[in-house]
């Protein structure tokens, strides 16, 4: 994962929304537990790494420079998302609801998606307006999501914790 793959920290946000609308359409069109459960994870893990690296480094890189709510929203969706990976994560594919709370989880980040992508008053478009350095971002962003993908391989990544993020700037 080269960072001349994406021009700048959006880019390489709108590549992680990507591969995840194509995760969710894979487990759609399965039809076995042992399929659903492969892609479940896969998008639990893509979904915890794209969560870290928003509220780590791309967040807090915005706050005081676009609209607070805006950012807070993109918190309080995050949380909502992780309280349905940790339940996914915990749970068998086999299991009542499973493909219910994949369904539910699907739409919220599909809502998220929207939030940020929206042109002109969507969070990317406030972002490109002020002047954060989004390639450096990018950069930074990238270094830790290759730390937790080797992290993610190697034994797995923690349980996505719901609200461990202050949303009062430092």
């Amino acid at each position: 994962m080269a960072a001349r793959e994406f021009t700048d920290a959006i880019a390489l946000l709108k590549a992680d929304h990507r591969k995840v609308e194509e995760l969710f359409e894979q487990f759609e069109k399965s039809r076995t537990a042992a399929s659903k459960g492969k892609i479940c994870h896969q998008i639990c893990t893509e979904l915890k790494i794209h969560t870290m690296i928003e509220e780590e480094i791309f967040y807090p890189a915005l706050r005081g420079k676009i609209e607070d709510d805006t950012l807070d929203e993109a918190y309080v969706e995050h949380d909502g998302a992780k309280v349905l990976i940790n339940d996914l994560e915990s749970a068998d594919p086999d299991a009542d609801f499973y493909d219910a709370k994949v369904k539910v989880l699907s739409e919220d980040i599909k809502h998220h998606v929207r939030e940020e992508e929206m042109p002109k008053e969507g969070m990317f478009a406030q972002a490109r307006e002020t002047d954060v350095d989004l390639v450096e971002l990018r950069d930074r962003m990238l270094a830790r999501k290759q730390e937790l993908l080797s992290q993610a391989e190697a034994s797995g990544l923690p349980a996505a914790k719901p609200g461990a993020v202050n949303l009062v700037p430092a």
